[in-house]
Parts: structure tokens; C-alpha cells; sequence
């Protein structure tokens, strides 16, 4: 394991005293430092790295790593920007950045140097190592947050943020792994830094800049998308919204602000309170709120692309029979955080991420159904993805017994009381419906739409220098596989562009088997990810064999992240370890057979049925797939099916669900893949 140097921690006594050391993360009126240059963060080891942020135009700036007794120095220009590039030695550590700007001086510390990975994607990437329980949870997370103490892996999370053109502000800090710490941090992304950190003996730094649900034009920059004819619609849509999209982003800023950004997400929405608390009560003047039929996502419905916290109220007029029992009230499942009051009284409540999909069934006690009117008050905060009351409206309904049940969906009346982004509430006057003077645009921007987490999230972290990216995402582009065939690699390229600093590895994950419906073919978009491979400096995790056809998170990210540090392994730092499955590389039709050779083939073929099946299947020139029986002859795979007498194609795993029954004995799975449509 690397060691830290044991003169550090004297060093770092002298420094405090020997400097003026401004203690608001190196941060003043005139003077900031990138958002990436934190305590505890790492530097690439061996590059000419770059040190950047912004000053008084004609000031001068100093800096130094206590690595070297090396000073490099710049004056601030006409647009306060200033870089500093600064020459790193091998793997080490810790160290500290000095920076001086004028008669102050800000000190860095606890700095390693060695690898560092940006690590992006949507919520498979973004998925925690603690899960998002209940349904969404991680194999083996307990012991692995109990045992993740670990100063040579440091942690930085880019907290989620949207822009409509590129901002060079980001928030987060860099943080050594420890339990607390990673329990929030990208599984895939923490298995991956922890085998290379075991591998390679050297700190390993991890950026993750990861958002759910997001397709991947979302991940890339407008220059690069006007490249593409279907999206310049969309593009001059974004342009004719961009001055009434930065209304409403003042309009947010100018209102009074709760931060819960950083804040452990078990507790972060606890007690949270938007001067709305009256909303709750019984006979609160509500007549003037708008109205919603539920069961539905918000999203849907006027309020549109909305994250935050929004009020929603109910009369019930209760039969004789049911005054003074206790009752049960059913709400359905609620996206994504509920406190459900009944007569102006907490009947119950779910605070903690990840139970979007939980039924909320709550007990109103006796003591509040004292007369035949009952008041139903529900605040609902969503903070990522749709949000509101949700599902089927049947399940619905306050009930005695099972004869006496009176339902509850249709009308009710709403109010938003918080806007949430990035981390931050913009609380509105609830009392004087502030919610209804928000700037009107023209263009629902979002973290959904094209460029936007580009803008927010990629663009500020340039120009630091990382080793490579690993990357998964790809669900949200099942619909079309045809376009994310241009689309991906093209993002790559644009990260590579503008990073400036050569075509760093790209590493990534292809989607695992899942259950997305009957007009779907996620297998397109698996060949998709296939034929990206054609990029240079690139890698593909198959993960056909540890997914769950029932659930678009599967448990096993330990695998996951294992494999995208084989690539590395293998591809960037020359070890000696195979790092792929097998992959399909041609065909020879013979004697009624097709004749199946690979690459990666490693020690041998092998095939694993699942339930009775290979899922090979094999067709004629009538392109009716049958399904096929398979041999192993040498390096190669035999596939007929002797009621078709001249085959000419095979496809493999070629249904939304399939799993892996073909490995290599290295034991990785082959990618599904098709001979009908192949381009190599």
C-alpha cells in the first residue's frame, strides 16, 4: 500500500504559522480558485497540470507545490482569468499547493499525486454504494462502507447542476474515502478506484459528475450537437429560450435560500421548513390554489419540469359510520419524499431518497376523525426526476374496513412552495402564491434537455487534467440506437476536444439486460455500444451476465466497476490482464452450419445455459429466426439448427431480457451481437 510521508503532518503545523492562510477555501472578494482545487484533492501525477481561476486584471499570481522548490507565475489578464501550470513528479504524497495573489497567501493541503478518473453517466453511474434502498440496493454495500477507510482514494462529487450555456462553477470538495464519505459516492466508480488503487500501489483520485435518467446529448456541447441536422431545431429553440431561461435563474436567486447540497441524504430532508408550515392546518384558505387530478407525475401536467417541494390538499366528507374510528389513508406511492398530515396533525411521513416506488399507507388515529370532514394535506418533495403523486388511482382512498372506503383520487388542490437546484431551495411566498410570478419561458430547459449537463457539469471541470474516463449511460437512449450510434462517439470526441489534452482513454459500460417493454429493443443500442468500440483508446465492460431483467439498477456494481479497471489495466497502465469477453469478428457458412470466430477468444470458449437456453438463434434467406443449437470446435462456435438448410445469419442475446451464456474461460461474457447487421 502507498505510505504517506510522516513529515507531512510537521510540515503542514509550519506551514499554518508560516502563512497567511484565508481560511474561506481559498476564496475573496477579487480572488477564486477553480472549484476543483480543494484540500485532500489529487493531481495527475506526471503531466504538466494546470491551476486556474479568477483575479484583479494586472495582478500577479504565484504558485508552488512543496513537491519541488519550482515557482510558476503569471499576471491576471484583462478577463481576471489566470492559469498556472505546474509539472508533477510520480505517484506521492501528500504534499501542499501554495498560491499567492498579492499579499495573501492560500495554502492547499493534504495534496497526493497520481491517478485521477472522471467518472460520468446516468444513475447507474450515479447509484451509491449504500443503493437507494429499499428497492434499489447494492450487493455487498454494508461491508464494504464498513471496511472503506482509505486516505490514498479521494473522492470528489460534482453535486448536480444544469445551465443553459457553459459555467465555470461547480460545487463540490474533494474528500479522502472513508465511510462516511463514500456511502453517497458512485459504487461502479469507488470498485473501480479501489482495484486500481490495489493494483497500481498509487492515490487514486475520482471525479464523479453523474445524473439520472439523462439521455447523452445532454453530455455534450452545442458546437458539437450542430453537427447532427436532427438537433438544430432543438438547438435554436435552447438559443431563442436563453435570455428567458437567465430570467428565471435570477428570478430563483434573488429568493430567499435553504442549502442542503452535501449533506448526508439521510438526514438532508429532515425538519426542512419553507415558512408553509400553515399549509398543513385545517381550514387553511386554500381557494385560491390551482387544481391537479392524481394520480400523476407533475411533470405531466402544467407545472411541468419542476424540482422542489409543492403542497397538495383534499376534503373528505366521511360516511356516519366511519366518525370516531381510526382509519387508513392510502396515497399510493409518492415521487420522491412525503409528509402526509390529516386535520393539521403528522400522520406520517417517508424522508429519505429512494422510496419513490413505496406506497404510502398511513394510520389516522381516532382522535382526529372527530366529525365527518377530514382534511388531507400532503407536502411532497422531489428533488431529481418526476415527481408528485403517482400511480393508480384505484389504491387511492381512506378507508374503515374493507366495505367502507371512500376513494380519494381525482381533484386536489396544489401549491410549490420551494424550487430546488443544485443542491439549493429557492423558497417562494407561499402565502401570496410567489410561484405564479416565475418568469415564463418558452422552453422547459432542464436537466434533461440537450447540453445541459455539458454546460453544468463538464465544462467547469476544464481544463483539469485526469488519466481517462469511465462512463454508463445508455438506457435512456434505448429508443433510439440508430442516433446514439453517431451521438456517443461523437461525445467522446467533443470531451476529448475540449479537454485539451490528448485522447485520453474511454472506458464504458454496456447496458445490462432489462425489461423495457414490448415495443423496445435494447439489444439495438447494446450494438450500438459495440461498434463504438471502433473509437480509438476505447473499452467495453459487458455486463449481459450480472444484470436483473426486473430492475434497471442491478445489485452487482462491484463486478461492474472490476471490469472497467481491468480495461484500464490492461489498456492503459500494460498489465498483464485480460480485460474483455469475446467479441464477434466473422463468419463462414458451412455444410449447413455457421461458423462463428471471435476475438478475445483468451483460453477458450465456453457456454453456460441459462433455464434450458443458449439464446443462439439462426436464420435463411426467409430471415425467420429459429433457435440453434451450438458447438465449441477449437476457438470457434458451430451454430445450426438442422431444420434450416442454408443459413446465412446468427444473432445472439438478441432480445431485450437475455443473459450471457457465452464466456470466454476467463470468465467474461461475449457482448450480444448480430452477423446480419455487423460492421466491424
Amino acid at each position: 500500500m502507498f505510505k504517506m510521508k510522516s513529515w507531512y503532518f510537521r510540515t503542514s503545523i509550519i506551514l499554518f504559522h508560516a502563512v497567511v492562510f484565508n481560511i474561506l477555501s481559498a476564496q475573496s472578494n477579487d480572488f477564486s480558485l477553480a472549484p476543483l482545487f480543494t484540500n485532500n484533492m489529487v493531481l495527475q501525477q506526471k503531466e504538466k497540470v494546470p491551476v486556474w481561476g479568477k483575479g484583479m486584471p494586472g495582478a500577479k499570481i504565484e504558485a508552488a507545490g512543496s513537491w519541488n522548490k519550482n515557482v510558476s507565475a503569471t499576471t491576471i489578464g484583462n478577463d481576471s482569468n489566470w492559469t498556472v501550470w505546474l509539472q508533477t513528479p510520480a505517484a506521492s504524497g501528500p504534499f501542499t499547493l501554495t498560491i499567492k495573489y498579492g499579499d495573501s497567501v492560500f495554502v492547499l493541503r493534504n495534496v497526493l499525486i497520481g491517478e485521477v478518473w472522471l467518472c460520468s453517466g446516468q444513475s447507474n453511474m450515479e447509484m451509491p454504494l449504500e443503493g437507494w434502498p429499499p428497492h434499489d440496493t447494492i450487493a455487498t454495500s454494508a461491508c464494504e462502507i464498513a471496511n472503506a477507510q482509505n486516505p490514498n482514494i479521494r473522492l470528489f462529487h460534482v453535486e448536480r447542476n444544469y445551465s443553459v450555456m457553459p459555467t465555470v462553477q461547480c460545487k463540490g470538495t474533494w474528500e479522502e474515502c472513508s465511510s462516511s464519505t463514500v456511502k453517497n459516492f458512485s459504487a461502479v466508480a469507488y470498485f473501480f478506484g479501489k482495484k486500481l488503487s490495489t493494483s497500481l500501489n498509487v492515490p487514486v483520485g475520482l471525479i464523479e459528475a453523474a445524473w439520472g435518467g439523462t439521455n447523452v446529448d445532454a453530455w455534450m456541447s452545442s458546437p458539437t450537437l450542430k453537427k447532427f441536422p436532427e438537433y438544430q431545431s432543438t438547438l435554436n429553440t435552447i438559443e431563442a429560450s436563453k435570455d428567458s431561461i437567465l430570467m428565471v435563474d435570477q428570478w430563483l436567486n434573488a429568493l430567499p435560500s435553504i442549502t442542503v447540497g452535501g449533506k448526508d441524504p439521510s438526514h438532508k430532508w429532515e425538519g426542512l421548513r419553507f415558512n408553509d408550515q400553515e399549509c398543513s392546518a385545517k381550514s387553511y384558505p386554500d381557494s385560491a390554489w390551482a387544481l391537479m387530478n392524481l394520480p400523476i407525475y407533475w411533470e405531466r401536467t402544467e407545472v411541468g419540469e419542476f424540482d422542489g417541494a409543492v403542497w397538495f390538499r383534499k376534503q373528505v366528507e366521511l360516511s356516519h359510520t366511519s366518525i370516531g374510528k381510526t382509519l387508513t389513508l392510502h396515497l399510493g406511492p409518492i415521487d420522491d419524499m412525503d409528509e402526509t398530515y390529516v386535520n393539521g396533525v403528522l400522520v406520517g411521513s417517508i424522508l429519505k431518497e429512494g422510496y419513490w416506488k413505496t406506497e404510502r399507507v398511513y394510520t389516522i388515529p381516532d382522535s382526529l376523525v372527530k366529525d365527518s370532514l377530514l382534511e388531507i394535506a400532503v407536502r411532497v418533495i422531489d428533488n431529481q426526476g418526476g415527481g408528485g403523486i403517482w400511480g393508480d388511482g384505484k389504491k387511492m382512498f381512506v378507508a374503515h374496513d374493507s366495505s367502507d372506503t371512500i376513494s380519494i383520487e381525482g381533484a386536489w388542490k396544489y401549491l410549490p412552495v420551494a424550487e430546488y437546484r443544485s443542491g439549493i431551495f429557492s423558497v417562494f411566498d407561499g402565502k401570496n402564491h410567489q410561484y405564479k410570478n416565475r418568469p415564463k419561458t418558452a422552453l422547459n430547459f432542464s436537466g434533461y434537455s440537450a447540453t445541459a449537463l455539458y454546460n453544468g457539469m463538464i465544462y467547469p471541470l476544464m481544463p483539469y487534467v485526469f488519466r481517462g474516463v469511465i462512463w454508463y449511460q445508455g438506457e435512456n437512449n434505448v429508443s433510439d440506437p440508430e442516433m446514439y450510434k453517431r451521438t456517443f462517439p461523437a461525445m467522446m470526441e467533443n470531451w476529448r476536444t475540449d479537454f485539451k489534452h490528448g485522447s485520453f482513454p474511454f472506458y464504458y459500460v454496456q447496458i445490462a439486460p432489462y425489461n423495457y417493454g414490448p415495443n423496445s429493443s435494447s439489444q439495438n443500442l447494446r450494438e450500438a455500444q459495440l461498434q463504438a468500440l471502433k473509437v480509438k483508446n476505447t473499452a467495453m465492460a459487458v455486463t449481459l451476465d450480472i444484470g436483473n431483467p426486473n430492475n434497471i439498477h442491478p445489485a452487482d456494481k462491484m463486478d461492474v466497476g472490476d471490469r472497467l479497471a481491468y480495461c484500464a489495466l490492461a489498456k492503459t497502465y500494460s498489465k498483464k490482464i485480460f480485460y474483455s469477453g469475446p467479441q464477434y469478428k466473422s463468419m463462414k457458412i458451412q455444410n449447413g452450419t455457421i461458423a462463428l470466430s471471435f476475438d478475445f477468444v483468451g483460453k477458450g470458449l465456453m457456454v453456460k445455459e441459462r433455464t434450458g437456453e443458449n439464446h443462439f438463434q439462426i436464420a435463411g434467406a426467409d430471415s425467420v429466426f429459429k433457435k440453434a443449437a451450438v458447438k465449441i470446435v477449437g476457438n470457434r462456435l458451430v451454430v445450426f439448427n438442422p431444420e434450416i438448410k442454408k443459413p446465412i445469419a446468427v444473432r445472439y442475446a438478441w432480445n431485450n431480457t437475455d443473459e450471457a451464456t457465452l464466456f470466454n474461460k476467463e470468465g467474461l461474457p461475449a457482448s450480444s451481437f448480430r452477423t446480419d447487421n455487423w460492421k466491424k
